[in-house]
């Protein structure tokens, strides 16, 4: 499949839309959560079906959410802080998981688009960096997008054990800042229930 194959497809266009751009990051996302899902045959998690822990919090995340349906919001989207450029995925109906974890040697940084990035976030770039790096972001998402997976990636069955489904506990006023709290998150303190942020100013 070419590069312009995957930009028409509909799963990659949402993935897009979410993200707000495309980037090396988004497109390596929607490249690992597509071998993820293929290799368990999983559907899109409607619920809390299938599990997703990524290990950055990189542009990659954010279409690991689209493809998956894996979400915070229903418990079944965790970020381990790692800074690897790795998905796991695992399916409550099955008990299957596995890991994807991208190769050391199958996207190295190329300089000059590494420096055009800082100069841009630096605000820095010229009108001719910001064009040429355009130009490269868009020729390295379209490298990701075209590599086989078996290049980009290392991927193996994963045994790790599946996290409890999200949990649903009644809120109540912090007893300092008075603010709604689940009652599962509060610490007690000299018989006062206390949300963590008001917890951690106290100590």
């Amino acid at each position: 499949m070419n590069a312009e194959e995957v930009l028409n497809r509909e799963d990659f266009k949402r993935c897009l839309e979410f993200h707000g751009h495309l980037c090396p990051g988004v497109s390596i996302g929607y490249r690992a959560a597509r071998a993820a899902m293929d290799f368990l045959a999983a559907q899109r998690s409607e619920d809390e079906e299938v599990v997703a822990v990524v290990e950055t919090d990189a542009c990659s995340a954010d279409a690991v959410q689209v493809l998956t349906g894996c979400t915070f919001g229903k418990g079944n989207f965790i970020y381990h802080d790692h800074g690897k450029m790795v998905l796991t995925l695992l399916n409550r109906k099955t008990g299957r998981g596995v890991r994807v974890a991208m190769k050391p040697d199958a996207f190295a940084p190329d300089p000059e688009h590494m420096a055009l990035i800082q100069k841009v976030s630096r605000g820095e770039a010229s009108e001719e960096e910001k064009a040429r790096f355009h130009q490269r972001h868009t020729q390295r998402s379209h490298e990701v997008l075209t590599m086989e997976t078996e290049a980009l990636f290392k991927i193996e069955p994963a045994r790790v054990d599946l996290p409890p489904k999200a949990r649903i506990a009644p809120s109540e006023p912090c007893a300092v800042c008075g603010e709604p709290t689940m009652a599962t998150k509060m610490e007690e303190v000299e018989g006062r229930r206390l949300c963590r942020d008001c917890f951690r100013r106290e100590r």
